[in-house]
């Protein structure tokens, strides 16, 4: 597929899901358009579903759903407690391969033609595509919702749709559609039923009224469970992530007096939201790695049931597929100094975890410094399967040289002896490095969670095996060096890593 696009219509009815399957039903219609996901809320009364596929069979989904949305819900008898103008209240497309912005722009444009030639329903342009600068926030659009616009239509020329007549649709009333960049749907639920502390804290957030970047809040009365809640779009994620919005509601709901009950993604996320957030706990109630963009649009591709991830499995097998292959690199070096990478970044998460739990609060400097220096000894050994595949790419370099002459024999052998010289330094900095981790990992388990102890101990064998094998390969290459000089130290230090090793007691043994 070279071409991608997702679109997220939101629809004014949560609550009647027989009303839901049959808009669902109609997008299904459409071939070459994968349903990624739908979520329904109650007390919204709004219903979220997010499909992809190429451009053109996206838009004529959208289209179809917006129709049977017009057949299926009255907004002069639908009532919740998100705003909305439209049965259909709103259409994005989104980018998402092979296709820009302004081609996002140009299909919500002919969508929105499309709706109203077919269905007769007004459409207004929103954000990317809006034709009016005032325009480009959907709240300005959906300023006194269906039942204040379909009488402000009538008699102000500046609310007139972009398409269409300036008439509501009787029932359906109008629909918004545009282009955008990706948006996370992000709403925090609050231990408190007072609505009013939920809009003092969205107006507090909020850009438009002075707060963080890229977020749009209200408040929202969850009547259902007794919570008030900060309902949240946070248009670029990149810019303001989603640990930041966590973070400043919680502070500002503690000046409050309350705390979090809880928070939850509506529709999908992005895998990179998720990573840049990985080191905060947001509460994210009942999510699941399904809900991640690209790892369900993965699986829609496949053919496959949309319901699980990618697997870990599928992450690992290239470097597996590499290491099988009949040739001498990657080999026992590489994986050694992938070994010594795990190793260094399960202590890494182990670390992390237990710096933010409140029972290791007295290790938790100790703790952050830990994870901080794993990390970058697990980078520095991810580095090492590189370094040490090119040092023996430069052995094979070296062995290729012309030898003829006594002059280019005499330069082919200082080559060769150069080669394996960096040939011994490179596993013997992974072992150094290897070593490290061991010990690190020694200095982590006394303070580590409980439930975390296995993490560590394997983490150590996989640190002292990375060592180990690294070293192996020092004892091979070693075997060719001439320079008795450099190969003493050479064994020396070998030597001396090897006991440091052997002589700590492994936390597993115990």
């Amino acid at each position: 597929m070279k071409q991608l696009v997702e679109c997220v219509p939101n629809f004014s009815e949560g609550r009647n899901a027989a009303k839901i399957d049959a808009i669902v039903a109609a997008i299904r219609e459409v071939p070459g358009v994968y349903l990624l996901g739908r979520e329904s809320d109650a007390d919204h009364n709004r219903s979220v579903i997010t499909l992809a596929g190429e451009p053109e069979a996206v838009r004529e989904a959208a289209v179809r759903a917006v129709g049977k949305a017009a057949e299926l819900i009255d907004l002069t008898r639908q009532t919740g407690a998100h705003p909305r103008i439209g049965a259909t209240d709103v259409v994005p497309f989104i980018p998402i391969a092979g296709v820009t912005i302004e081609d996002c722009v140009a299909l919500a444009k002919q969508a929105g033609r499309e709706i109203w030639e077919r269905y007769r329903i007004p459409v207004y342009l929103y954000e990317a595509a809006a034709q009016r600068p005032e325009r480009a926030n959907l709240e300005n659009i959906r300023k006194g919702q269906f039942e204040g616009l379909r009488e402000e239509i009538l008699r102000n020329p500046g609310r007139a749709p972009d398409i269409g007549e300036p008439r509501l649709h009787p029932t359906a009333g109008a629909t918004v559609v545009g282009a955008r960049k990706f948006l996370i749907a992000y709403n925090i639920n609050l231990a408190t039923s007072d609505i009013e502390i939920a809009k003092r804290i969205a107006k507090t957030i909020r850009f438009s009224s002075g707060g963080l970047p890229c977020v749009k809040a209200m408040g929202v009365d969850l009547r259902a469970r007794n919570l008030a809640q900060v309902s949240m779009n946070l248009t670029d994620f990149e810019r303001t992530p989603i640990h930041q919005v966590f973070e400043t509601v919680k502070r500002e709901a503690e000046r409050h007096g309350v705390g979090i009950a809880g928070s939850e993604i509506v529709g999908l996320i992005p895998r990179r939201a998720i990573e840049m957030t990985a080191e905060f706990y947001l509460r994210i109630e009942n999510f699941s790695p399904a809900q991640v963009l690209e790892n369900r649009l993965e699986e829609s591709l496949r053919g496959a049931d949309a319901q699980s991830p990618a697997t870990l499995a599928a992450l690992a097998q290239p470097f597996i597929d590499a290491v099988a292959k009949p040739t001498p690199a990657p080999g026992g070096g590489c994986v050694a100094a992938l070994a010594g990478s795990l190793a260094a970044a399960l202590g890494h998460m182990v670390a992390g975890i237990s710096a933010r739990k409140k029972s290791l609060a007295a290790h938790a400097p100790s703790l952050s410094k830990l994870a901080e220096e794993l990390q970058g000894a697990s980078k520095a050994l991810a580095e090492g399967i590189d370094r040490d595949a090119a040092s023996y790419e430069s052995v094979l370099v070296a062995h290729r040289l012309p030898r003829e002459t006594p002059q280019e024999r005499q330069r082919r052998d200082e080559a060769i002896q150069q080669a394996f010289r960096t040939a011994v330094e490179v596993p013997l900095e992974i072992a150094r490095q290897a070593a490290e981790v061991f010990d690190k990992l020694g200095q982590l388990e006394p303070m580590a969670g409980a439930s975390m102890l296995s993490d560590v101990r394997v983490g150590r064998m996989m640190a002292a095996t990375a060592a180990r094998g690294a070293l192996e390969n020092v004892a091979t290459n070693l075997e060719i060096i001439t320079d008795a000089a450099f190969a003493n130290r050479a064994r020396a230090e070998a030597l001396s890593l090897t006991s440091r090793i052997l002589e700590s007691p492994m936390a597993a043994s115990r």
